[in-house]
């Protein structure tokens, strides 16, 4: 499900009901994740775990640099469903690279979260890393 952010014309009730059940998506997307690669995952661990599956190289040592590189990878992804990114190509390296389609909006810290919980699940669940489904 994509949203437009750009539009703050959303009911307030109806934006924390959304913001609820993201968070609870969310919530269970990181419960899973936690069972394969351990406890206290957080927004930048998950981020960093995407970049690294997009790059595609497995875990490694990256340095302070790349490691950057792989958050931007992550954000990249993650936005380009959304209409902000699109996929260009890959280095001589391998290293995926994108374009700016268009600007993100001037958003609040709670929106941004909401955008990047919003888009992780998605991409979880997308790919079928993690499934929803009760068990």
């Amino acid at each position: 499900m994509v949203h437009n952010y750009a539009s703050n014309s959303m009911g307030l009730y109806y934006f924390y009901k959304m913001d609820h059940d993201v968070e609870l998506r969310f919530q269970k997307v990181k419960t899973e994740l936690e069972k394969k690669f351990g406890e206290g995952m957080d927004v930048q661990s998950i981020l960093f775990l995407i970049g690294v599956n997009e790059l595609g190289v497995g875990y490694r040592e990256f340095s302070k640099s790349e490691k950057t590189d792989v958050l931007h990878i992550a954000v990249c992804t993650l936005l380009e469903p959304y209409g902000y990114y699109q996929f260009e190509k890959r280095d001589e390296e391998n290293w995926p690279h994108f374009k700016l389609i268009k600007e993100l909006p001037a958003i609040n810290d709670r929106e941004q979260q909401h955008l990047i919980k919003e888009a992780m699940t998605d991409y979880f669940i997308q790919n079928e890393y993690v499934s929803l489904a009760e068990k």
